[in-house]
C-alpha cells in the first residue's frame, strides 16, 4: 500500500514522425494516428510492470505543490454550469462540453497541472458513442415520441474528456461501546372466546436480555472511488460506474492527445472525507457482528485511519447537451463500458395516458369479478 511513484511528465508536444503534424491517440488501440499522411505510431508501454499500486497519503500530500507541473495550458471555467476543464494552449475558442454554452478563454499565466498517476484509455470512439446516446434515447419509458427525431444531430458535438477521479486505501481500527441484546423466553397463560366459550393458552413471549459491552474492530478498505469533479451532477458521476479498472495504465500524455481533460475540483482532502463516508456503514456492520448475540445497540465510535494511501486517476467519458423545447439536457457516455447517464424530458401526456389506461384494466377486471 505504501509504494511511492513518481507521477508522469508532460510534454509540450506530439509530433509525428512523417510530416511533423500533430498526433492523435486512436480509441480502442494503443496507436496514435496522424491525421495529416495517415502514418500510426505505437504507444511504447513496459510489458513488465503491470501493477497498479497505491502511494502513501501523507507523502502525497506532503509534496503535492512540487509535484505540480506548469505547462501551456488553459484552465477554462464555464460561466453558465461551472465546469473546469484543461485546453491547450492552441485552442482559442471552444464550447462548453457540459452545457454546450460558449466558452470565454482567459489563460492563467503559470497554471500548474498536476499529472495523474494512470489513465483509462478512450476503448470507444466518437461514432461508437454515438450510437450508444442513439440507442439510449429511443429506450427512455415517457419520453416525448419526437425526441429522438428532434435532437438526432445533436450527438454530433460528443466531446471526449478525461474525469479527474480519487482512488483510496485504508485500514481503520474502530474503538466502540454499546449494548448486547440476548433473547429469552418465558411460558404466558392467557385466554380466547370461540364460539362463545372461553378457552385458556400458553405462549412464548421473547424477551431481550441487554449487557453493556465494548471492543476494537479493524477493516480494511481498497479502492474507495471519489469523482474529483464537479462539472457532473454526482449522482451522474457515481452511475457510470462500473469502470474498466483492469485496463488502467501509467499516465501518459499521449493518451490524452485530441481529448480534453478536467483539473480536479474537490482536492484530495477533501476526497479523503468523502471516502471514509463510505467506510461507516461497513464499519457499524463489523461492530454489530463483533458485539454478536441475537440484537445489538451501537453506542460511541471512535475510528483511526492509518496506511492510508491514495491514487490520482483519469477516467474517460463521452459528453455533450441536447436541447429540446429549449431546454438544455446532459449527457454522457463512459468510454470504456458504453454506460449512457444523461437528463431528458418528461411527457406528461404519455403519463397521463399510462395511468387511464392502467383505470381502465383495473375497472373492467373489477366489472368481471
Amino acid at each position: 500500500m505504501n509504494n511511492t511513484i513518481s507521477p508522469g511528465t508532460l510534454t509540450p508536444s506530439l509530433k509525428c514522425n512523417g510530416c511533423g503534424a500533430l498526433l492523435y491517440f486512436t480509441p480502442g488501440t494503443r496507436n496514435l494516428k496522424c491525421d495529416h499522411c495517415g502514418d500510426s505510431n505505437t504507444i511504447g508501454t513496459d510489458e513488465t510492470d503491470t501493477s497498479i499500486k497505491s502511494i502513501d497519503y501523507d507523502h502525497f500530500i506532503n509534496h503535492l505543490r512540487e509535484n505540480k507541473k506548469s505547462d501551456d495550458l488553459k484552465v477554462v471555467n464555464c460561466s453558465n454550469c461551472g465546469s473546469q476543464t484543461t485546453l491547450s494552449s492552441f485552442t482559442t475558442s471552444d464550447k462548453c462540453s457540459f452545457c454546450a454554452a460558449p466558452l470565454i478563454l482567459s489563460p492563467q499565466d503559470g497554471q500548474q497541472y498536476l499529472p495523474p498517476h494512470y489513465i483509462l484509455p478512450f476503448e470507444i470512439n466518437r461514432q461508437q458513442g454515438i450510437d450508444y446516446f442513439q440507442k439510449w434515447l429511443k429506450g427512455l419509458w415517457w419520453a416525448p415520441t419526437d425526441l429522438a427525431k428532434n435532437v438526432d444531430s445533436s450527438s454530433s458535438g460528443l466531446q471526449g474528456i478525461y474525469l479527474p477521479h480519487w482512488i483510496y486505501d485504508t485500514d481503520t481500527i474502530t474503538d466502540y461501546n454499546g449494548q448486547r441484546g440476548d433473547y429469552y423466553y418465558t411460558t404466558e397463560n392467557y385466554t380466547v372466546t370461540v364460539e362463545g366459550k372461553t378457552e385458556s393458552r400458553t405462549r412464548e413471549v421473547q424477551h431481550t436480555r441487554w449487557s453493556s459491552v465494548s471492543g476494537r474492530i479493524t477493516c480494511s478498505f481498497s479502492d474507495l472511488i471519489v469523482p474529483a469533479s464537479k462539472s457532473l451532477p454526482s449522482k451522474t458521476l457515481n452511475k457510470l460506474a462500473p469502470w474498466n479498472f483492469h485496463r488502467l495504465v501509467k499516465f501518459d500524455e499521449r493518451y490524452m492527445s485530441g481529448f480534453r481533460s478536467e483539473t480536479y475540483q474537490i482536492d484530495p482532502q477533501e476526497g479523503l472525507l468523502m471516502a471514509i463516508e463510505q467506510t461507516k456503514d461497513q464499519i457499524r456492520s463489523a461492530i454489530r457482528n463483533d458485539i454478536g448475540g441475537d440484537d445489538q445497540q451501537v453506542g460511541d465510535i471512535e475510528t483511526d485511519y492509518p496506511n492510508k494511501a491514495i491514487k490520482y486517476i483519469m477516467l474517460p467519458v463521452w459528453a455533450s447537451a441536447y436541447s429540446y423545447n429549449n431546454k438544455i439536457y446532459q449527457f454522457t457516455v463512459n468510454a470504456s463500458t458504453g454506460e449512457v447517464i444523461g437528463q431528458r424530458p418528461i411527457s406528461a401526456m404519455r403519463i397521463v395516458l399510462f395511468i387511464l389506461m392502467v383505470l381502465a384494466v383495473i375497472a373492467v377486471g373489477m366489472l368481471l369479478l
